[in-house]
C-alpha cells in the first residue's frame, strides 16, 4: 500500500505514528511482531516509543518496549525501511536532560534497539534545571556523531520552546523539526493556543501522543458499559465530562456517514488540524490496527470538522 508521506526535519513520514508503549506490556513479543508487521504493510513507517517504556509494569525496568523494537528490527532486516522515535529523561534512573544523562541513556536505546542510530530523538520531559543551551549542546553533538538524525521535544513549555528555537538558531545548534504534545478531541487546550502558535510560527510538526485518549476516542467507553482495560479508568473519566459524551455523539454522526469506525475519524480530524503531522496511536492486537490504518484514506468535510470542532470546543 502506498501512503503519503509528511517531512519532519530531514525525515519521511507516514501520517500515522505507531505507538509502542504497549510492547513489552499489553502486548508481548510475538503479538507486538505481529502488530509492527502489519502496520508496515499497511503503509506505515514511523514507530514511536520511549526509553521508560514501560517502566510502570511490576517487574520491568524501562526499555522493554525499545527492545521488542530492537528484535523486530534485527529479525526483519529492515531498518533502512523505518523511521525509529525514542526518548530521553524519563527512564528511572536517567531522569533529566544534563549532558551526562542524555550521553548515557541514547547509547542504552541503541543498544536495545539493536541500531547505530536514532531517526528522531525526543526529550521526554523539559528538565528547568537545565539550561538549553546544555541540553541542546548535548543533543547536537549526537547528530555530529551520527548517534541521532533529528531532534524534538514533548511535555515542554511554550516559552521553553521558544527559547529552545532561539538557542538553537543562535549557537548553530540541532534544532527541534518536531514537537509532540498531548493532543486529541477532548483534550484541545493541552496544544491549541500558546504551545500551537511557536509550533506554527516555526515550522516545527506535530505528532500528538493520547491520539485516542487512552482509547475513549474508539467509542468502546460508553454510559453503563464495563471494559476490562488497562487503561479503562483514565478512559472512564471523560465520561463524566460534558464534552465527552458531546464528542462521541458527533463522532457517532461522521463515522455513520463514512460507514467508518469512530477511531478512524478521531484519528483524520487530529490529521487535518494545522501543524500535525501524524497522530501517535498504539494497537496492542493486529485486530485493532485496521480502525487506526483507515485514518490514512478518510477526509473529513468541511462541514463534519466544523461538527467536530463545536463538539470538543
Amino acid at each position: 500500500m502506498t501512503v503519503s508521506r509528511k517531512n519532519l526535519g530531514s525525515l519521511s513520514v507516514s501520517p500515522l505514528s505507531l505507538g509502542g508503549n504497549v510492547f513489552g506490556w499489553t502486548a508481548d513479543e510475538a503479538e507486538s511482531f505481529a502488530v509492527l508487521d502489519a502496520y508496515v504493510a499497511g503503509g506505515g513507517n514511523f514507530i514511536d516509543t520511549a526509553d521508560a517504556y514501560s517502566f510502570w509494569v511490576e517487574g520491568n525496568k524501562g526499555g522493554e518496549s525499545e527492545t521488542v523494537i530492537g528484535n523486530w528490527l534485527a529479525a526483519r532486516g529492515n531498518r533502512a525501511d523505518v523511521v525509529i522515535a525514542t526518548k530521553v529523561g524519563a527512564q528511572p534512573g536517567l531522569k533529566g536532560l544534563s549532558t551526562a544523562t542524555i550521553k548515557k541513556a541514547v547509547d542504552g536505546s541503541l543498544s536495545r534497539l539493536r541500531t547505530d542510530y536514532i531517526d528522531l530523538y525526543y526529550t521526554h520531559y523539559d528538565d528547568e534545571s537545565v539550561e538549553v543551551a546544555e541540553f541542546l549542546t548535548a543533543l547536537d553533538d549526537l547528530v555530529k556523531a551520527g548517534k541521532v538524525r533529528e531532534i524534538a521535544a514533548s511535555n515542554i513549555s511554550a516559552p521553553r520552546l521558544e527559547e529552545s528555537l532561539a538557542c538553537s538558531d543562535r549557537e548553530g545548534l540541532a534544532r527541534y523539526v518536531a514537537l509532540q504534545p498531548h493532543y486529541n478531541l477532548v483534550s484541545r487546550d493541552t496544544y491549541e493556543g500558546e504551545l500551537a502558535d511557536v509550533a506554527a510560527r516555526h515550522g516545527l510538526a506535530a505528532v500528538p501522543y493520547y491520539a485516542l485518549a487512552s482509547g475513549f476516542l474508539t467509542g468502546k467507553y460508553r454510559p453503563g458499559t464495563d471494559i476490562d482495560s488497562a487503561r479503562s479508568a483514565k478512559a472512564a473519566q471523560y465520561l463524566a465530562t460534558d464534552r465527552g459524551p458531546r464528542v462521541l455523539q458527533a463522532l457517532d454522526t461522521v463515522a455513520a456517514a463514512h460507514d467508518a469506525e469512530i477511531a478512524t475519524v478521531a484519528l483524520a480530524w487530529l490529521a487535518a488540524r494545522p501543524t500535525v503531522a501524524a497522530p501517535i496511536a498504539s494497537a496492542r492486537t493486529v485486530a485493532q490496527l485496521p480502525s487506526l490504518l483507515a485514518s490514512l484514506d478518510l477526509t473529513l468535510t468541511d462541514a463534519e470538522l466544523t461538527l467536530l470542532n463545536e463538539a470538543s470546543a
